[in-house]
Protein backbone atom coordinates (compact mmCIF):
# COMPACT_ATOMS: atom_id res chain seq x y z
CA UNK A 1 0.00 0.00 0.00
CA UNK A 2 2.14 3.17 -0.20
CA UNK A 3 5.17 5.28 -0.38
CA UNK A 4 6.58 8.39 -1.89
CA UNK A 5 6.27 11.75 -0.21
CA UNK A 6 3.74 13.13 -2.67
CA UNK A 7 1.09 10.45 -2.73
CA UNK A 8 -1.41 11.72 -5.29
CA UNK A 9 0.90 13.26 -7.85
CA UNK A 10 -0.94 16.11 -9.48
CA UNK A 11 1.74 17.01 -12.01
CA UNK A 12 5.07 15.22 -12.30
CA UNK A 13 7.64 15.57 -15.08
CA UNK A 14 10.33 12.95 -15.53
CA UNK A 15 13.45 14.46 -17.06
CA UNK A 16 16.76 12.75 -17.60
CA UNK A 17 19.92 13.58 -19.44
CA UNK A 18 20.14 12.69 -23.11
CA UNK A 19 22.05 9.68 -24.36
CA UNK A 20 21.55 6.08 -25.36
CA UNK A 21 20.09 5.05 -22.01
CA UNK A 22 17.19 7.50 -21.87
CA UNK A 23 15.11 10.20 -23.56
CA UNK A 24 16.18 13.78 -23.97
CA UNK A 25 14.75 16.44 -21.64
CA UNK A 26 12.34 17.50 -24.41
CA UNK A 27 10.81 14.00 -24.32
CA UNK A 28 9.72 14.23 -20.67
CA UNK A 29 6.50 12.57 -19.60
CA UNK A 30 3.90 14.81 -18.04
CA UNK A 31 1.69 13.09 -15.48
CA UNK A 32 -1.51 14.44 -13.99
CA UNK A 33 -3.93 13.44 -11.27
CA UNK A 34 -6.97 11.28 -11.87
CA UNK A 35 -9.89 13.49 -12.85
CA UNK A 36 -12.62 13.91 -15.44
CA UNK A 37 -10.31 16.48 -16.98
CA UNK A 38 -7.99 13.75 -18.22
CA UNK A 39 -10.81 12.24 -20.26
CA UNK A 40 -11.92 15.66 -21.51
CA UNK A 41 -8.37 16.24 -22.73
CA UNK A 42 -8.24 12.78 -24.34
CA UNK A 43 -11.44 13.46 -26.29
CA UNK A 44 -10.24 16.86 -27.44
CA UNK A 45 -6.83 15.54 -28.54
CA UNK A 46 -8.05 12.16 -29.85
CA UNK A 47 -5.88 10.26 -27.37
CA UNK A 48 -6.16 7.39 -24.93
CA UNK A 49 -5.79 7.67 -21.15
CA UNK A 50 -3.09 5.57 -19.46
CA UNK A 51 -3.35 5.07 -15.70
CA UNK A 52 -0.21 4.12 -13.78
CA UNK A 53 -1.62 2.96 -10.43
CA UNK A 54 1.35 2.64 -8.15
CA UNK A 55 2.24 2.18 -4.52
CA UNK A 56 4.88 4.56 -3.31
CA UNK A 57 6.57 1.82 -1.24
CA UNK A 58 6.62 -0.61 -4.20
CA UNK A 59 9.97 -1.74 -5.64
CA UNK A 60 8.63 -2.67 -9.07
CA UNK A 61 6.77 0.62 -9.31
CA UNK A 62 10.13 2.34 -8.89
CA UNK A 63 11.61 0.12 -11.61
CA UNK A 64 8.75 1.08 -13.94
CA UNK A 65 9.53 4.75 -13.37
CA UNK A 66 13.29 4.36 -13.75
CA UNK A 67 13.37 1.92 -16.67
CA UNK A 68 10.12 1.59 -18.62
CA UNK A 69 9.00 5.22 -18.44
CA UNK A 70 12.47 6.42 -19.49
CA UNK A 71 12.70 4.21 -22.55
CA UNK A 72 12.77 6.35 -25.75
CA UNK A 73 10.26 4.21 -27.66
CA UNK A 74 7.85 4.16 -24.74
CA UNK A 75 8.16 7.91 -24.18
CA UNK A 76 7.58 8.65 -27.87
CA UNK A 77 4.38 6.58 -28.04
CA UNK A 78 3.03 7.95 -24.78
CA UNK A 79 3.61 11.54 -25.78
CA UNK A 80 2.01 11.00 -29.20
CA UNK A 81 -1.23 9.27 -28.26
CA UNK A 82 -1.77 9.11 -24.48
CA UNK A 83 -2.91 11.32 -21.64
CA UNK A 84 -0.93 10.14 -18.60
CA UNK A 85 -2.40 9.73 -15.12
CA UNK A 86 -0.41 8.59 -12.09
CA UNK A 87 -2.10 7.72 -8.79
CA UNK A 88 -0.75 6.39 -5.52
CA UNK A 89 -3.28 3.71 -4.66
CA UNK A 90 -3.13 4.50 -0.93
CA UNK A 91 -4.41 8.00 -1.63
CA UNK A 92 -7.49 6.85 -3.57
CA UNK A 93 -9.26 3.88 -1.97
CA UNK A 94 -11.95 4.01 -4.65
CA UNK A 95 -9.47 3.47 -7.49
CA UNK A 96 -7.38 1.06 -5.41
CA UNK A 97 -10.40 -1.15 -4.68
CA UNK A 98 -11.40 -1.02 -8.33
CA UNK A 99 -8.07 -2.46 -9.52
CA UNK A 100 -6.70 -4.28 -6.47
CA UNK A 101 -6.74 -7.66 -8.23
CA UNK A 102 -3.98 -6.37 -10.52
CA UNK A 103 -1.45 -5.60 -7.82
CA UNK A 104 0.99 -2.73 -8.00
CA UNK A 105 1.94 -1.38 -10.38
CA UNK A 106 -1.31 -1.75 -12.31
CA UNK A 107 -1.44 -0.32 -15.82
CA UNK A 108 -4.87 0.45 -17.26
CA UNK A 109 -5.57 2.03 -20.63
CA UNK A 110 -8.92 3.71 -21.31
CA UNK A 111 -10.63 5.04 -24.37
CA UNK A 112 -11.51 8.73 -24.19
CA UNK A 113 -15.08 7.80 -23.13
CA UNK A 114 -13.75 6.05 -20.01
CA UNK A 115 -14.22 2.48 -21.23
CA UNK A 116 -11.35 0.11 -20.52
CA UNK A 117 -9.15 -1.23 -23.31
CA UNK A 118 -6.35 -3.05 -21.45
CA UNK A 119 -5.59 -3.94 -17.82
CA UNK A 120 -2.12 -5.25 -16.98
CA UNK A 121 -0.63 -6.49 -13.73
CA UNK A 122 2.85 -5.81 -12.40
CA UNK A 123 6.05 -4.59 -13.98
CA UNK A 124 6.01 -4.12 -17.78
CA UNK A 125 9.50 -3.98 -19.36
CA UNK A 126 10.05 -1.42 -22.10
CA UNK A 127 9.69 -3.74 -25.10
CA UNK A 128 6.43 -5.21 -23.81
CA UNK A 129 5.08 -1.77 -22.94
CA UNK A 130 5.91 -0.23 -26.33
CA UNK A 131 4.38 -3.22 -28.13
CA UNK A 132 1.19 -2.85 -26.09
CA UNK A 133 0.98 0.90 -26.69
CA UNK A 134 1.41 0.48 -30.45
CA UNK A 135 -1.12 -2.36 -30.59
CA UNK A 136 -3.72 -0.18 -28.88
CA UNK A 137 -3.07 2.62 -31.39
CA UNK A 138 -3.48 0.13 -34.25
CA UNK A 139 -6.59 -1.54 -32.83
CA UNK A 140 -8.26 0.14 -29.84
CA UNK A 141 -10.89 -2.55 -29.30
CA UNK A 142 -10.91 -4.01 -25.74
CA UNK A 143 -8.49 -6.88 -25.20
CA UNK A 144 -9.06 -10.16 -23.32
CA UNK A 145 -8.13 -8.54 -19.98
CA UNK A 146 -11.36 -6.53 -20.14
CA UNK A 147 -14.34 -8.71 -19.35
CA UNK A 148 -17.92 -7.58 -19.31
CA UNK A 149 -19.13 -7.12 -15.77
CA UNK A 150 -21.46 -9.95 -14.78
CA UNK A 151 -24.94 -9.20 -13.50
CA UNK A 152 -24.89 -9.36 -9.73
CA UNK A 153 -27.59 -11.35 -7.96
CA UNK A 154 -27.79 -10.73 -4.21
CA UNK A 155 -28.67 -13.53 -1.84
CA UNK A 156 -32.33 -13.93 -0.98
CA UNK A 157 -31.62 -13.58 2.74
CA UNK A 158 -29.00 -12.21 5.10
CA UNK A 159 -27.68 -15.61 6.20
CA UNK A 160 -25.55 -17.99 4.20
CA UNK A 161 -27.49 -21.12 3.32
CA UNK A 162 -26.32 -24.38 4.88
CA UNK A 163 -25.26 -25.82 1.54
CA UNK A 164 -23.28 -22.74 0.54
CA UNK A 165 -21.68 -22.54 3.99
CA UNK A 166 -20.41 -26.10 3.59
CA UNK A 167 -18.86 -25.18 0.24
CA UNK A 168 -17.13 -22.13 1.74
CA UNK A 169 -15.79 -24.18 4.64
CA UNK A 170 -14.47 -26.74 2.16
CA UNK A 171 -12.70 -23.98 0.24
CA UNK A 172 -11.19 -22.64 3.46
CA UNK A 173 -9.84 -26.10 4.21
CA UNK A 174 -8.27 -26.33 0.73
CA UNK A 175 -6.68 -22.89 1.05
CA UNK A 176 -4.31 -24.09 3.78
CA UNK A 177 -0.86 -25.04 2.49
CA UNK A 178 -0.30 -28.25 4.46
CA UNK A 179 3.35 -28.90 3.46
CA UNK A 180 4.54 -25.33 4.10
CA UNK A 181 1.96 -23.75 6.40
CA UNK A 182 -0.11 -20.63 5.99
CA UNK A 183 -3.05 -19.85 3.76
CA UNK A 184 -2.30 -19.44 0.07
CA UNK A 185 0.23 -21.08 -2.21
CA UNK A 186 2.33 -18.33 -3.84
CA UNK A 187 3.70 -15.62 -1.55
CA UNK A 188 3.84 -16.41 2.15
CA UNK A 189 2.27 -13.92 4.52
CA UNK A 190 0.17 -13.95 7.66
CA UNK A 191 -3.41 -13.62 6.44
CA UNK A 192 -5.15 -12.07 9.42
CA UNK A 193 -8.65 -13.43 8.85
CA UNK A 194 -7.52 -16.96 8.00
CA UNK A 195 -5.50 -17.17 11.20
CA UNK A 196 -8.27 -15.60 13.26
CA UNK A 197 -10.87 -18.06 11.99
CA UNK A 198 -8.55 -20.99 12.73
CA UNK A 199 -7.87 -19.64 16.24
CA UNK A 200 -11.59 -19.25 16.86
CA UNK A 201 -12.31 -22.84 15.79
CA UNK A 202 -9.34 -24.00 17.81
CA UNK A 203 -10.75 -22.36 20.93
CA UNK A 204 -13.93 -24.34 20.27
CA UNK A 205 -12.08 -27.63 20.35
CA UNK A 206 -10.74 -28.10 16.80
CA UNK A 207 -7.17 -29.12 17.58
CA UNK A 208 -6.07 -29.28 13.95
CA UNK A 209 -7.13 -25.68 13.32
CA UNK A 210 -5.52 -24.56 16.56
CA UNK A 211 -2.26 -26.15 15.39
CA UNK A 212 -2.50 -24.53 11.95
CA UNK A 213 -2.96 -21.11 13.52
CA UNK A 214 -0.06 -21.65 15.92
CA UNK A 215 2.22 -22.98 13.18
CA UNK A 216 1.42 -20.05 10.88
CA UNK A 217 2.02 -17.51 13.61
CA UNK A 218 5.36 -19.17 14.35
CA UNK A 219 6.40 -19.35 10.68
CA UNK A 220 5.46 -15.72 10.11
CA UNK A 221 7.99 -14.60 12.74
CA UNK A 222 10.53 -15.11 9.92
CA UNK A 223 9.08 -11.92 8.44
CA UNK A 224 9.83 -9.84 11.53
CA UNK A 225 12.71 -7.40 11.17
CA UNK A 226 15.18 -8.55 13.86
CA UNK A 227 16.79 -5.12 14.07
CA UNK A 228 14.05 -2.48 13.97
CA UNK A 229 11.07 -4.72 14.62
CA UNK A 230 7.89 -4.74 12.59
CA UNK A 231 6.76 -7.19 9.94
CA UNK A 232 7.66 -7.18 6.27
CA UNK A 233 4.76 -7.51 3.87
CA UNK A 234 5.36 -11.03 2.56
CA UNK A 235 7.95 -13.62 1.54
CA UNK A 236 8.69 -14.30 -2.11
CA UNK A 237 7.97 -17.82 -3.29
CA UNK A 238 6.42 -20.67 -1.40
CA UNK A 239 8.50 -20.33 1.73
CA UNK A 240 8.83 -17.95 4.67
CA UNK A 241 12.45 -16.85 4.43
CA UNK A 242 12.78 -14.39 1.52
CA UNK A 243 10.98 -11.23 2.62
CA UNK A 244 9.98 -8.23 0.56
CA UNK A 245 11.19 -5.46 2.81
CA UNK A 246 8.41 -2.85 2.67
CA UNK A 247 6.53 -2.32 5.91
CA UNK A 248 2.94 -1.16 5.66
CA UNK A 249 0.88 0.16 8.57
CA UNK A 250 -1.95 -2.15 7.45
CA UNK A 251 0.34 -5.18 7.90
CA UNK A 252 1.52 -3.93 11.30
CA UNK A 253 -2.08 -3.45 12.47
CA UNK A 254 -3.20 -6.89 11.25
CA UNK A 255 -0.31 -8.74 12.82
CA UNK A 256 -0.32 -6.76 16.06
CA UNK A 257 -3.95 -7.77 16.50
CA UNK A 258 -3.47 -11.45 15.65
CA UNK A 259 -0.41 -11.97 17.83
CA UNK A 260 -2.18 -10.16 20.67
CA UNK A 261 -5.28 -12.36 20.38
CA UNK A 262 -3.08 -15.45 20.16
CA UNK A 263 -1.18 -14.46 23.30
CA UNK A 264 -4.43 -13.82 25.16
CA UNK A 265 -5.62 -17.30 24.16
CA UNK A 266 -2.50 -19.42 24.71
CA UNK A 267 -0.04 -17.29 26.73
CA UNK A 268 2.68 -18.36 24.28
CA UNK A 269 5.60 -15.97 24.96
CA UNK A 270 6.64 -16.06 21.28
CA UNK A 271 3.32 -14.44 20.36
CA UNK A 272 3.84 -11.67 22.92
CA UNK A 273 7.38 -11.11 21.65
CA UNK A 274 6.11 -10.79 18.08
CA UNK A 275 3.43 -8.31 19.13
CA UNK A 276 6.03 -6.30 21.04
CA UNK A 277 8.27 -6.24 17.96
CA UNK A 278 5.47 -4.76 15.85
CA UNK A 279 4.54 -2.26 18.55
CA UNK A 280 8.16 -1.13 18.95
CA UNK A 281 8.57 -0.59 15.21
CA UNK A 282 5.34 1.38 14.81
CA UNK A 283 6.23 3.53 17.81
CA UNK A 284 9.75 4.29 16.57
CA UNK A 285 9.24 4.59 12.81
CA UNK A 286 5.60 5.11 11.84
CA UNK A 287 4.39 7.48 14.57
CA UNK A 288 4.34 11.26 14.15
CA UNK A 289 6.31 12.54 17.18
CA UNK A 290 4.28 15.69 17.72
CA UNK A 291 0.78 14.45 16.87
CA UNK A 292 0.92 10.77 17.80
CA UNK A 293 -0.85 9.67 14.62
CA UNK A 294 0.40 6.92 12.34
CA UNK A 295 2.11 7.14 8.98
CA UNK A 296 1.33 4.88 6.02
CA UNK A 297 4.45 2.87 5.22
CA UNK A 298 8.20 2.57 4.95
CA UNK A 299 9.73 1.80 1.57
CA UNK A 300 11.49 -1.43 0.66
CA UNK A 301 14.13 0.49 -1.32
CA UNK A 302 16.82 2.76 0.03
CA UNK A 303 17.34 3.93 -3.56
CA UNK A 304 14.44 3.60 -5.97
CA UNK A 305 14.49 0.41 -8.01
CA UNK A 306 17.62 -1.05 -6.39
CA UNK A 307 17.47 -4.36 -4.54
CA UNK A 308 18.04 -3.86 -0.84
CA UNK A 309 18.65 -7.29 0.71
CA UNK A 310 22.18 -6.43 1.83
CA UNK A 311 20.94 -3.29 3.58
CA UNK A 312 18.44 -5.17 5.73
CA UNK A 313 21.11 -7.65 6.82
CA UNK A 314 22.92 -4.79 8.58
CA UNK A 315 22.49 -3.84 12.21
CA UNK A 316 21.01 -0.49 13.23
CA UNK A 317 24.21 1.58 12.98
CA UNK A 318 25.12 0.11 9.60
CA UNK A 319 21.70 0.86 8.18
CA UNK A 320 21.60 4.40 9.46
CA UNK A 321 25.08 5.08 8.09
CA UNK A 322 23.75 4.38 4.59
CA UNK A 323 20.49 6.27 5.07
CA UNK A 324 16.88 5.54 5.86
CA UNK A 325 14.23 4.13 3.48
CA UNK A 326 11.54 6.75 3.05
CA UNK A 327 8.52 6.87 5.27
CA UNK A 328 5.25 7.98 3.68
CA UNK A 329 4.13 10.60 6.18
CA UNK A 330 0.57 10.96 4.97
CA UNK A 331 -1.98 10.56 7.74
CA UNK A 332 -5.09 8.69 6.61
CA UNK A 333 -8.11 8.08 8.82
CA UNK A 334 -8.50 4.51 7.60
CA UNK A 335 -4.97 3.44 8.44
CA UNK A 336 -5.11 5.18 11.80
CA UNK A 337 -8.38 3.46 12.63
CA UNK A 338 -6.82 0.08 11.89
CA UNK A 339 -3.86 0.77 14.14
CA UNK A 340 -5.94 2.24 16.97
CA UNK A 341 -8.09 -0.90 17.10
CA UNK A 342 -5.02 -3.15 17.02
CA UNK A 343 -3.38 -1.19 19.84
CA UNK A 344 -6.50 -1.74 21.95
CA UNK A 345 -6.19 -5.51 21.53
CA UNK A 346 -2.48 -5.34 22.27
CA UNK A 347 -3.15 -3.31 25.42
CA UNK A 348 -5.84 -5.76 26.48
CA UNK A 349 -3.66 -8.85 26.02
CA UNK A 350 -0.35 -7.46 27.27
CA UNK A 351 -1.36 -4.86 29.84
CA UNK A 352 0.99 -2.33 28.20
CA UNK A 353 -0.66 0.95 29.14
CA UNK A 354 1.46 2.94 26.66
CA UNK A 355 -0.43 1.27 23.80
CA UNK A 356 -3.77 2.50 25.12
CA UNK A 357 -2.41 6.02 25.48
CA UNK A 358 -1.17 5.88 21.88
CA UNK A 359 -4.57 4.71 20.66
CA UNK A 360 -6.42 7.44 22.53
CA UNK A 361 -4.01 10.16 21.39
CA UNK A 362 -4.28 9.15 17.73
CA UNK A 363 -8.07 8.94 17.92
CA UNK A 364 -8.26 12.42 19.42
CA UNK A 365 -6.10 13.85 16.59
CA UNK A 366 -8.14 12.19 13.86
CA UNK A 367 -11.37 13.51 15.40
CA UNK A 368 -10.02 17.07 15.34
CA UNK A 369 -8.38 16.95 11.90
CA UNK A 370 -10.37 14.46 9.81
CA UNK A 371 -13.99 14.57 11.04
CA UNK A 372 -16.93 15.20 8.72
CA UNK A 373 -20.31 16.49 9.88
CA UNK A 374 -22.62 13.70 10.98
CA UNK A 375 -20.05 11.18 12.20
CA UNK A 376 -17.96 10.50 9.08
CA UNK A 377 -14.24 10.92 8.38
CA UNK A 378 -12.15 12.18 5.49
CA UNK A 379 -9.29 10.07 4.18
CA UNK A 380 -6.70 12.85 4.04
CA UNK A 381 -6.69 16.54 4.81
CA UNK A 382 -8.35 17.08 1.43
CA UNK A 383 -9.99 14.22 -0.49
CA UNK A 384 -9.99 14.15 -4.26
CA UNK A 385 -12.76 11.56 -4.54
CA UNK A 386 -14.09 10.93 -1.04
CA UNK A 387 -15.53 10.48 1.38
CA UNK A 388 -14.71 6.79 1.36
CA UNK A 389 -16.39 4.03 3.32
CA UNK A 390 -13.08 2.65 4.61
CA UNK A 391 -12.17 5.73 6.66
CA UNK A 392 -15.42 6.02 8.58
CA UNK A 393 -15.63 2.25 8.98
CA UNK A 394 -12.10 1.92 10.36
CA UNK A 395 -12.65 4.76 12.79
CA UNK A 396 -15.91 3.17 13.89
CA UNK A 397 -14.02 -0.04 14.60
CA UNK A 398 -11.43 1.99 16.50
CA UNK A 399 -14.01 3.69 18.72
CA UNK A 400 -15.71 0.39 19.44
CA UNK A 401 -12.36 -1.20 20.35
CA UNK A 402 -11.61 1.71 22.67
CA UNK A 403 -15.01 1.30 24.32
CA UNK A 404 -14.41 -2.41 24.74
CA UNK A 405 -11.22 -1.89 26.73
CA UNK A 406 -12.06 1.31 28.64
CA UNK A 407 -15.84 1.41 28.97
CA UNK A 408 -15.79 5.11 28.00
CA UNK A 409 -19.35 5.88 26.90
CA UNK A 410 -18.06 8.69 24.68
CA UNK A 411 -16.27 6.14 22.50
CA UNK A 412 -19.47 4.12 22.14
CA UNK A 413 -21.33 7.27 21.15
CA UNK A 414 -18.67 8.04 18.52
CA UNK A 415 -18.87 4.48 17.17
CA UNK A 416 -22.65 4.78 16.88
CA UNK A 417 -22.27 8.05 14.97
CA UNK A 418 -20.00 6.34 12.42
CA UNK A 419 -22.55 3.55 12.06
CA UNK A 420 -25.25 6.10 11.29
CA UNK A 421 -23.01 7.87 8.77
CA UNK A 422 -22.23 4.62 6.96
CA UNK A 423 -25.91 3.75 6.66
CA UNK A 424 -26.75 7.24 5.39
CA UNK A 425 -23.93 7.65 2.86
CA UNK A 426 -22.70 4.26 1.63
CA UNK A 427 -25.77 2.02 1.65
CA UNK A 428 -26.41 0.14 -1.61
CA UNK A 429 -28.79 1.62 -4.14
CA UNK A 430 -30.30 -1.85 -4.64
CA UNK A 431 -31.17 -4.12 -1.70
CA UNK A 432 -28.39 -6.61 -1.11
CA UNK A 433 -26.02 -4.77 -3.42
CA UNK A 434 -23.37 -4.18 -0.77
CA UNK A 435 -22.15 -0.99 0.88
CA UNK A 436 -20.16 0.98 -1.70
CA UNK A 437 -16.57 2.18 -1.39
CA UNK A 438 -17.29 5.83 -2.17
CA UNK A 439 -20.17 8.21 -2.62
CA UNK A 440 -18.85 9.68 -5.85
CA UNK A 441 -18.11 7.80 -9.09
CA UNK A 442 -14.45 7.61 -10.03
CA UNK A 443 -15.38 8.84 -13.52
CA UNK A 444 -18.38 9.17 -15.79
CA UNK A 445 -18.08 5.56 -16.99
CA UNK A 446 -17.86 3.84 -13.58
CA UNK A 447 -20.36 3.97 -10.73
CA UNK A 448 -19.39 3.29 -7.09
CA UNK A 449 -19.02 -0.43 -6.37
CA UNK A 450 -18.96 -2.48 -3.17
CA UNK A 451 -15.73 -4.05 -1.94
CA UNK A 452 -15.86 -7.54 -0.42
CA UNK A 453 -13.40 -6.87 2.41
CA UNK A 454 -15.16 -3.65 3.38
CA UNK A 455 -18.51 -5.42 3.52
CA UNK A 456 -17.01 -8.14 5.72
CA UNK A 457 -15.88 -5.35 8.05
CA UNK A 458 -19.32 -3.68 7.93
CA UNK A 459 -20.99 -6.93 9.04
CA UNK A 460 -18.58 -7.48 11.90
CA UNK A 461 -18.58 -3.87 13.07
CA UNK A 462 -22.34 -3.33 12.84
CA UNK A 463 -23.12 -6.66 14.54
CA UNK A 464 -20.84 -5.81 17.45
CA UNK A 465 -22.17 -2.25 17.63
CA UNK A 466 -25.74 -3.53 17.85
CA UNK A 467 -24.82 -5.63 20.88
CA UNK A 468 -22.78 -2.91 22.59
CA UNK A 469 -25.34 -0.14 22.07
CA UNK A 470 -28.53 -2.16 22.25
CA UNK A 471 -29.72 -0.48 19.03
CA UNK A 472 -31.23 -2.91 16.54
CA UNK A 473 -30.84 -0.52 13.59
CA UNK A 474 -27.19 -1.47 13.39
CA UNK A 475 -28.13 -5.12 13.04
CA UNK A 476 -30.14 -4.14 9.98
CA UNK A 477 -26.98 -2.65 8.43
CA UNK A 478 -25.10 -5.87 9.16
CA UNK A 479 -27.87 -7.88 7.53
CA UNK A 480 -27.77 -5.69 4.43
CA UNK A 481 -24.02 -6.19 4.01
CA UNK A 482 -24.38 -9.91 4.73
CA UNK A 483 -26.88 -10.28 1.92
CA UNK A 484 -24.16 -9.09 -0.45
CA UNK A 485 -21.57 -11.45 1.03
CA UNK A 486 -24.01 -14.39 0.94
CA UNK A 487 -24.33 -14.16 -2.85
CA UNK A 488 -22.49 -17.12 -4.41
CA UNK A 489 -20.44 -14.91 -6.74
CA UNK A 490 -19.01 -13.12 -3.70
CA UNK A 491 -19.04 -15.83 -1.03
CA UNK A 492 -16.98 -18.32 -3.03
CA UNK A 493 -14.13 -15.95 -3.83
CA UNK A 494 -10.79 -16.60 -2.09
CA UNK A 495 -9.78 -16.25 0.64
CA UNK A 496 -12.77 -17.62 2.53
CA UNK A 497 -12.11 -16.76 6.16
CA UNK A 498 -13.49 -13.20 6.04
CA UNK A 499 -16.93 -14.37 4.91
CA UNK A 500 -16.90 -17.17 7.50
CA UNK A 501 -16.06 -14.72 10.28
CA UNK A 502 -18.72 -12.28 9.12
CA UNK A 503 -21.30 -15.05 9.03
CA UNK A 504 -20.44 -16.11 12.57
CA UNK A 505 -20.44 -12.57 13.92
CA UNK A 506 -23.81 -11.97 12.27
CA UNK A 507 -25.53 -15.16 13.42
CA UNK A 508 -23.88 -15.90 16.77
CA UNK A 509 -23.90 -13.75 19.88
CA UNK A 510 -20.48 -12.69 21.16
CA UNK A 511 -19.21 -13.71 24.55
CA UNK A 512 -20.56 -10.97 26.82
CA UNK A 513 -18.30 -10.24 29.80
CA UNK A 514 -19.83 -7.94 32.41
CA UNK A 515 -18.20 -6.74 35.61
CA UNK A 516 -20.78 -5.54 38.12
CA UNK A 517 -19.77 -3.24 40.94
CA UNK A 518 -18.54 0.28 41.73
CA UNK A 519 -16.39 1.25 38.74
CA UNK A 520 -13.58 2.73 40.83
CA UNK A 521 -13.28 -0.16 43.28
CA UNK A 522 -10.14 -2.27 43.33
CA UNK A 523 -12.07 -5.51 42.85
CA UNK A 524 -13.88 -4.21 39.74
CA UNK A 525 -10.60 -2.96 38.28
CA UNK A 526 -8.92 -6.32 38.93
CA UNK A 527 -11.76 -8.33 37.39
CA UNK A 528 -11.89 -6.01 34.38
CA UNK A 529 -8.12 -6.37 33.89
CA UNK A 530 -8.43 -10.16 34.07
CA UNK A 531 -11.11 -10.07 31.37
CA UNK A 532 -8.92 -7.90 29.16
CA UNK A 533 -5.93 -10.24 29.52
CA UNK A 534 -8.14 -13.05 28.14
CA UNK A 535 -9.74 -11.07 25.29
CA UNK A 536 -11.15 -13.00 22.32
CA UNK A 537 -11.97 -11.96 18.77
CA UNK A 538 -15.75 -12.03 19.29
CA UNK A 539 -16.45 -10.50 22.66
CA UNK A 540 -18.03 -7.52 24.40
CA UNK A 541 -16.52 -6.41 27.73
CA UNK A 542 -18.29 -3.88 29.92
CA UNK A 543 -18.47 -2.60 33.47
CA UNK A 544 -21.88 -1.97 35.04
CA UNK A 545 -21.86 0.29 38.02
CA UNK A 546 -25.08 0.01 40.07
CA UNK A 547 -24.80 3.76 40.69
CA UNK A 548 -24.93 4.59 36.95
CA UNK A 549 -27.94 6.90 36.48
CA UNK A 550 -28.33 5.99 32.78
CA UNK A 551 -27.20 2.40 32.23
CA UNK A 552 -27.13 0.93 28.76
CA UNK A 553 -30.04 -1.38 27.95
CA UNK A 554 -29.54 -5.08 28.63
CA UNK A 555 -31.70 -8.18 28.52
CA UNK A 556 -29.85 -9.68 31.49
CA UNK A 557 -30.83 -9.03 35.10
CA UNK A 558 -27.74 -9.16 37.28
CA UNK A 559 -28.18 -10.05 40.95
CA UNK A 560 -27.45 -7.52 43.67
CA UNK A 561 -24.32 -8.71 45.45
CA UNK A 562 -22.25 -7.38 48.31
CA UNK A 563 -19.03 -7.61 46.33
CA UNK A 564 -17.91 -7.02 42.77
CA UNK A 565 -18.48 -9.93 40.41
CA UNK A 566 -17.90 -10.86 36.78
CA UNK A 567 -20.52 -12.63 34.67
CA UNK A 568 -20.08 -14.43 31.34
CA UNK A 569 -23.07 -14.66 29.05
CA UNK A 570 -23.43 -16.44 25.71
CA UNK A 571 -26.49 -16.83 23.52
CA UNK A 572 -27.54 -19.79 25.66
CA UNK A 573 -26.71 -19.02 29.28
CA UNK A 574 -24.99 -16.81 31.84
CA UNK A 575 -22.42 -17.99 34.34
CA UNK A 576 -22.64 -17.86 38.07
CA UNK A 577 -20.76 -14.87 39.55
CA UNK A 578 -16.96 -14.95 39.36
CA UNK A 579 -15.24 -13.13 42.18
CA UNK A 580 -11.52 -13.81 41.60
CA UNK A 581 -9.48 -12.54 38.69
CA UNK A 582 -7.41 -15.74 38.54
CA UNK A 583 -10.57 -17.69 37.63
CA UNK A 584 -11.53 -15.55 34.66
CA UNK A 585 -9.33 -17.03 31.92
CA UNK A 586 -10.52 -20.59 32.44
CA UNK A 587 -14.14 -19.42 32.51
CA UNK A 588 -13.77 -17.47 29.25
CA UNK A 589 -12.12 -20.42 27.56
CA UNK A 590 -14.95 -22.68 28.71
CA UNK A 591 -17.46 -20.16 27.35
CA UNK A 592 -15.64 -20.25 23.98
CA UNK A 593 -16.00 -24.04 23.87
CA UNK A 594 -19.74 -23.69 24.48
CA UNK A 595 -20.26 -20.66 22.21
CA UNK A 596 -21.42 -22.54 19.14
Amino acid sequence: MRFRSAVLISVMAITVSGGASGPTPQAALHWQAWSDGAFVQARAEHKFVLLDLEAVWCHWCHVMDDVTYRDPAVVRLLNQKYVLVKVDQDSRPDISNRYQDYGWPATVVFAADGSEIVKRQGYLPPRLMSSMLQAIIDDPSPGPSVEREATFRPASGSAISAGLLTRIETLYEKQYDKPIGGWGFVHKYLDEESVEYAMRQGARGNREYAKRAADTLHDATNLLDPVWGGMYQYSVGRHWTEPHFEKLISIQADELREYSLAYAETQNPEDLKAAQSVHRYVTNFLTAPSAGVFFVSQDADLHDGQENEAYFKLQDAGRRAQGMPRVDTHVYSRENGWMIAALCDYYAASGDGSALLQAQRAAAWIVVHRSLPGGGFRHDDVDAGGPYLGDTLAMGQAFLALYNVTGDRGDLKAAAATGQYIAAHFAPAVAGGGFVTAQKPTDAAYRPHPDRDENVAVVRFASALAVASGEERFRAAAAEAMRYLAAESVALLPLSAGVLLANEDMTEAPIHVTVVGPAASANVIALHAAALRSITSHELIEVRDPADPAPLPTSVTYPALKQAALFLCTAHACSSPIFRGEDVRAKIQRAELQAR
